[in-house]
């Protein structure tokens, strides 16, 4: 088989008998590649664009957590504060109910201090009277 002359020189001649630099199967091979491209950019677009809304749903998410963080936080403190005035106001009862407890013991020592001073008076009195 002799071969052309043509593409001996690298011409070829296409489906409308075009005049071409390529070789037939090259350029249906370059065809094929530049559709695939294509493809490929598209889905590449449509995998950013999911990324994209991917990463903008994450931080959407990431402030919401933030938000419910700091409230946790302001809860917590709140919550120590309220407790803090809880052991406190205790402490005040404590002090008070010992010094009713206190004023108690001066008021029975007290009573029967004058119990007994009344008792004296009283059999003072009836041996006053008996005589």
């Amino acid at each position: 088989m002799a071969k052309d002359p043509l593409a001996q020189a690298g011409l070829y001649f296409d489906e409308v008998s075009g005049l071409q630099i390529l070789d037939p199967d090259v350029r249906q091979k370059s065809l094929e590649l530049k559709e695939e491209c294509k493809v490929f950019i598209e889905d590449f677009g449509q995998f950013q664009k999911i990324t994209g809304q991917q990463i903008q749903m994450l931080d959407e998410i990431a402030k919401d957590v933030e938000r419910e963080k700091k409230k946790a936080i302001g809860a917590k403190f709140l919550l120590n504060s309220m407790q803090r005035q809880r052991e406190a106001k205790t402490q005040q009862l404590q002090a008070l109910i010992a010094e009713k407890k206190m004023e108690l013991e001066r008021l029975c020592t007290e009573y029967e201090a004058l119990h007994k001073i009344e008792m004296e008076g009283n059999d003072f009195i009836n041996q006053f009277m008996q005589k």
